[in-house]
C-alpha cells in the first residue's frame, strides 16, 4: 500500500495504464470468443439428463422419506452455525495452503463453509435413492466437478493471494491474467484450453527426445526408432515399445534425467520404438484393424528382420499394450511366435469396470463422438485432452487457471506438462471402434473381438506377461488392469503395482528415490488380497522389471547399430512424424 503523495501519484498512473490495457484485451477477448466452433450437444459433456432424473429422485425421496430429507437439512444448519460460532479445523487441501485461509477470519470462514457445503452434497448423493449404479456414479462425479468448480479459491473476490497480488502489482497480475485468458482463447480459436507449460521451453530433438537414434523404417502409420548402444554387449532378444496413439512417444524420453528409453539402452537392450503419425481427415477408415496389420505386426516384423532374429520382446502402454495384447491374441490363433514376451503398462483388457472413465463412455456421450468422426473423419484431440483434464480438474483446469489468469503467473518450463499439451487426434473409424467393441462391449473378455478376420479373447494371450500398473491411476484403474492379466493362461504371468499414477508411476527413474511399487509371486483371487498379502519395494520398479525382462533376452552378444534401409535416408531420432 503507498503511503505518500509521490508513490500514491505512481500507483494511480500505474492502475491507469494497466485499465486500458484491459478495455483493449477485452476487444481482443470478445473477437477471439467470437470463433468459436460450435460443439454438438452430445459433446458438451456427457449427462446432460441425469441432473434431472437426480431432481426428480431427490423430490421423490422427500416425498416418500420426509424424515432423512429434513434430518438431512436439520444436520446442515446444525453445522452451518456451530461453523459461525466456532470454526472447525478442516483437513488439508492444497486449494488453501495459504496461510491467510486459516488467519483471516474472513477466508477462514469461506473456505470452512465451502467445505462444509461439498461434505453435505456428497452426504445426499450418497443417500439418494431411485437411481442405479451407474447413474449414481456419473450423479457423484459431476456433483464433484460443480463443487470443484465453486471453490472460493476458483473467484477473484475470495481468494487472498490473487487479491494480494493485485494490490502489491497496481493491477498488472490481473492484466497479465487476462492477457494470459486472452492469448490462450486465440490459440485455440475461441475454446478455452488452459496452457499447462511454457509453449517456448522445449523443442522436441533439442532438450527434450534427445536419446541418440536413427528412424530406420516408415510407412503410412509409424515411423520406427532404433537407438544407438552405450554398453559393450547387447541382449540377444531385442526391445519394441508400442506407445498410445492418444498421445506421443517422447513421454518415455523427456530429458535424459528422467529418460525410460535412455536408461533402457544403458541396460544392454537393443531398443526399437514405435513413432505413430498424427491422423487428418483422410485416416477416417483407418480401423483397429489397420493399427494390429500395418502398425503392430509391421514393427514386430521390421524388428526381426533387421536384427535377424526369431523373436522380439514387446511392451506396450496404455491404448498401445490394449492392442499389443489384441495382436498377442491374433498371432496365437495363427500359430505365430513372434514375440517371446509382452509387457503392459497401466494397460485395461477387460473394460467390465472403467472406473471414473465410465462417465465418458454412455451412449449419449459415445453417440455425439461418433457424429464428430462421421463428420470430419478425425476425433480432435481437443476432445481428449478436455475429457482427461476434467478426471483431475483441479489439477489440470482450475489450479493453472489461478496462476496464469489471476496471479498473471508465466506457465512454469516443466517438460511433462508440455507432452501432455502436444496431443494427437483418433482415425474415426479406429475410435469408434476402440469405444463401442472394447470400452462399451467389453468384447475382449466377454465373447471376443472381431477383428482381422479373427474372434479375439484375453484366454489366447499364452506368452510370459509383465503387467505395471499405477496405484493411483484414474485413467486404467489397477485392480481393473489386473483382472484382465488373470484371464490370460500363461504360465509366467508378473504383476507389478507402482505407486502414482498413470504417467508419474511409469516415469519413475531409480535415480529418484520417489515412489515404490508391490509385487509377489501369485495372481491371487481378487486385487485387493494380492496387494494386501504383496511385497514393497521402495524406490523404482525399473530395476525389477529389467530381472524380468533379463529371463527372456537371450544371451549377450556384438551391440548392433542403427542403420537406416540401403538407398533410403530417413533421418535421426525422433523422427519426423512426432513433430506434426
Amino acid at each position: 500500500m503507498t503511503t505518500d503523495n509521490g508513490s500514491t501519484a505512481i500507483g494511480l498512473e500505474r492502475l491507469t495504464e494497466n485499465l486500458q490495457r484491459v478495455e483493449a484485451l477485452t476487444q481482443r477477448l470478445l473477437a477471439a470468443v467470437s470463433h468459436k466452433k460450435a460443439v454438438r450437444p452430445a459433446l458438451q459433456g456427457p449427462g446432460h439428463d441425469l441432473f434431472t432424473k437426480a431432481a426428480t429422485a431427490y423430490v421423490t425421496e422427500m416425498m416418500s422419506n420426509p424424515s432423512r430429507m429434513i434430518e438431512q437439512q436439520i444436520a446442515y444448519w446444525g453445522q452451518s452455525l456451530q461453523h459461525f460460532v466456532d470454526s472447525q479445523s478442516a483437513p488439508a487441501d492444497r486449494r488453501f495452503s495459504d496461510p491467510m485461509w486459516n488467519e483471516h477470519p474472513y477466508f477462514n470462514f469461506i473456505r470452512q463453509q465451502y467445505l462444509l457445503n461439498t461434505k453435505a452434497m456428497e452426504t445426499a448423493v450418497a443417500q439418494m435413492d431411485n437411481l442405479d449404479t451407474r447413474e449414481r456414479q456419473k450423479l457423484d462425479f459431476f456433483s464433484r466437478q460443480i463443487m470443484d468448480m465453486f471453490s472460493p479459491s476458483n473467484f477473484l473476490g475470495t481468494n487472498p493471494q490473487a487479491l494480494a497480488r493485485a494490490v502489491e502489482t497496481d493491477g498488472e497480475s490481473l492484466v497479465r491474467g487476462l492477457e494470459n485468458l486472452v492469448r490462450d482463447i486465440e490459440a485455440n480459436n475461441g475454446d478455452l484450453m488452459v496452457t499447462l507449460a511454457d509453449q517456448g521451453a522445449f523443442d522436441v530433438g533439442s532438450n527434450i527426445a534427445m536419446t541418440p537414434g536413427k528412424v530406420v523404417f516408415r510407412n503410412h502409420l509409424f515411423e520406427l526408432i532404433q537407438y544407438s548402444p552405450t554398453t559393450q554387449t547387447v541382449q540377444e532378444v531385442p526391445l519394441v515399445i508400442f506407445p498410445p496413439w492418444i498421445n506421443k512417444f517422447y513421454i518415455m524420453d523427456l530429458r535424459p534425467e528422467n529418460s525410460l528409453v535412455k536408461w533402457i539402452v544403458e541396460q544392454g537392450f537393443t531398443l526399437f520404438v514405435v513413432s505413430w503419425i498424427n491422423p487428418d481427415a483422410s485416416m477416417r477408415d483407418t480401423g483397429v484393424d489397420t493399427y494390429i496389420e500395418d502398425g503392430f505386426i509391421a514393427a514386430i516384423e521390421q524388428v526381426k528382420k533387421f536384427c535377424d532374429v526369431p523373436q522380439v520382446n514387446a511392451t506396450g502402454y496404455c491404448i498401445g499394450g490394449t492392442t499389443l495384447s489384441l495382436t498377442l491374441a491374433l498371432l496365437a490363433q495363427r500359430g505365430d511366435t513372434s514375440v517371446k514376451s509382452a509387457t503392459l503398462f497401466t494397460t485395461l483388457t477387460d473394460f467390465s469396470d472403467q472406473g471414473e472413465m465410465s462417465v465418458f463412455l454412455d451412449d449419449d456421450f459415445v453417440d455425439g463422438i461418433a457424429a464428430e468422426v462421421e463428420e470430419n473423419g478425425i476425433l480432435d484431440k481437443f476432445f481428449m485432452s478436455r475429457t482427461f483434464s476434467f478426471l483431475r480438474s483441479n489439477d489440470l483446469i482450475y489450479g493453472p487457471a489461478i496462476r496464469h489468469y489471476m496471479m498473471g503467473e508465466t506457465p512454469p518450463a516443466f517438460d511433462l506438462l508440455y507432452w501432455n499439451g502436444d496431443g494427437t487426434n483418433l482415425p474415426g473409424r479406429m475410435a469408434i471402434e476402440y469405444l463401442r467393441g472394447l470400452c462399451q462391449r467389453n468384447q475382449f473378455a466377454d465373447g471376443g473381438f472381431e477383428v482381422c478376420g479373427a474372434r479375439l479373447h484375453l484366454s489366447d494371450i499364452g506368452v510370459p506377461v509383465c503387467a505395471v500398473a499405477c496405484e493411483t491411476d484414474h485413467i486404467a484403474a489397477w485392480a481393473q488392469s489386473y483382472r484382465g492379466v488373470q484371464q490370460m493362461t500363461g504360465a509366467d504371468r508378473h504383476f507389478i503395482l507402482a505407486e502414482s499414477g498413470h504417467v508419474a508411476g511409469i516415469i519413475n527413474p531409480p535415480q529418484r528415490n520417489k515412489y515404490g511399487f508391490y509385487t509377489q509371486k501369485s495372481l491371487v483371487e481378487s486385487p485387493e488380497d494380492w496387494q494386501s498379502s504383496a511385497a514393497y519395494t521402495a524406490g523404482s520398479w525399473w530395476p525389477a522389471w529389467r530381472e524380468w525382462l533379463m529371463l527372456h533376452s537371450g544371451k549377450s552378444i556384438e551391440p548392433r547399430k542403427p542403420k537406416s534401409p540401403k538407398g533410403l535416408k530417413l533421418g535421426n531420432a525422433p523422427g519426423r512424424y512426432v513433430l506434426k
